[in-house]
């Protein structure tokens, strides 16, 4: 079967970390979908394999390729974009999507709890940039989309290390925005900051309080009062990784029913 869409993404190549995952996943598959070859990593080494052999039989060609990894280890993070510039004939996209979530006050959460947090939100994303950046001045224009939060900006005193973790995010992208334009590279850099979207980070709310109490408590901040589907993100990505944004760099892309403006 041959997939026929509007090829926004054509002749791009993206490597995406947490690709197993429901916002990863969605990331994939619209990339391809619109012409870009993807290299997929995730922890779940298996789970990021089944969705490129998906995405391949979907597609009919060699469209994705997969790797486990843990985004901590920057051994790993060298030798995975070598292989991903290999597979894929170059890097010309960086989709640093792998994150977690982590329930806390400042009083509560411990030491260990908060270096977990910063080391797979803010230091996976660090060496993504950090690693990658030599392969993205070869394939000029390229993209680096670093998935952050809403939590950036409207803070929840329960989330102290999640809520600091994608505020750095966002002020690194732009700090590597800004390194790349003095450098007087085209490599442009982008966060993206969704509000709750409807994945499995939002399981739990679910399980515990049924769907129509979860997705009451969910949206009362939210102003389109509905959550937000991962392909609302995935499109949000698709732009920023496609030449259409070749002057966007250093933004903040919100992707939340409203919710920043109340």
């Amino acid at each position: 079967m041959t997939y026929t869409a509007s090829l926004r993404a054509a002749g791009k190549r993206a490597l995406i970390t947490g690709a197993a995952g429901g916002l990863g996943s969605a990331t994939a598959r619209m990339l391809a979908r619109h012409g870009a070859k993807v290299f997929l990593t995730d922890l779940d080494a298996a789970a990021a394999a089944q969705l490129a052999e998906e995405i391949n039989r979907e597609l009919g060609t060699q469209m994705a390729w997969s790797a486990a990894q843990d985004v901590r280890d920057e051994a790993v993070w060298k030798q995975l974009l070598d292989e991903a510039a290999q597979a894929l004939g170059g890097l010309s996209v960086l989709v640093n999507n792998a994150g977690i979530g982590s329930l806390g006050s400042i009083e509560n959460v411990t030491l260990k709890e908060w270096q977990r947090v910063m080391s797979i939100n803010l230091d996976s994303v660090m060496l993504g940039c950090k690693y990658a950046l030599p392969y993205l001045r070869d394939a000029q224009p390229a993209s680096i989309i670093n998935i952050s939060s809403l939590a950036a900006f409207k803070v929840d005193p329960d989330y102290t290390a999640y809520n600091t973790s994608k505020a750095a995010v966002a002020m690194l992208s732009k700090s590597v925005a800004l390194e790349c334009a003095r450098q007087k590279i085209d490599v442009r850099c982008n966060s993206v900051h969704p509000a709750f979207i409807r994945t499995g980070i939002v399981a739990p709310f679910f399980e515990a309080l049924g769907e129509e109490e979860a997705t009451r408590k969910l949206v009362r901040g939210i102003p389109l009062k509905r959550l937000g589907e991962p392909d609302d993100v995935a499109y949000a990505v698709l732009y920023l990784a496609s030449d259409e944004s070749r002057y966007v760099t250093a933004a903040e892309l919100v992707i939340d029913g409203g919710a920043r403006a109340i």
